[in-house]
């Protein structure tokens, strides 16, 4: 696959904001609100991270990712990261690559560990694709995510040292 990832400009949130909005509209793996506007996205994944990126191929973006501390002060050499695919490319491995991607970035930016706060225990091939990356389950949030078709369903804290990586 000729999967190019960098950092996204203001002129990507239209492809960045197409994904999203499928994404938390669908209800399924994301907490945000499906009734996030445009405006919110911007401030969500352009704005409140340190970094975003994009992952094109041919020319289009296919899916995005950012980067953030998780936690401010004694908590902040912890990065959070988002990843998000666009429907058409999902299962041909942009979130592998975005991950692997992202573990590089993290480490030169001088993070030291990566943690997933709320993946949906319903999201099993994130939850597959995370642990064959090396992150650990470290925690179940028992029904703390409203899904869309199932109720309430447990989430699972996610876990990786970076590290040495």
């Amino acid at each position: 696959m000729n999967l190019q990832i960098r950092k996204a400009g203001a002129s990507d949130f239209t492809a960045i904001w197409s994904i999203f909005h499928s994404v938390a509209a669908g209800g399924e793996t994301y907490a945000y609100d499906p009734e996030t506007t445009r405006q919110q996205a911007r401030v969500i994944w352009m704005e409140v991270p340190a970094a975003t990126f994009v992952a094109e191929q041919a020319g289009t973006v296919v899916g995005t990712y950012y980067i953030k501390a998780n936690q401010p002060g004694l908590g902040s050499h912890v990065c959070n990261c988002g990843y998000m695919v666009a429907e058409a490319a999902r299962g041909k491995g942009v979130a592998t690559r975005m991950c692997e991607h992202s573990q590089r970035e993290a480490v030169s930016m001088g993070f030291k560990a990566m943690q997933f706060n709320l993946v949906v225990a319903t999201n099993e091939g994130a939850i597959r694709l995370w642990r064959r990356l090396g992150f650990a389950i470290v925690g179940t949030l028992p029904r703390a995510f409203r899904h869309r078709r199932y109720g309430f369903v447990d989430a699972l804290v996610m876990y990786k040292w970076l590290e040495g990586e």
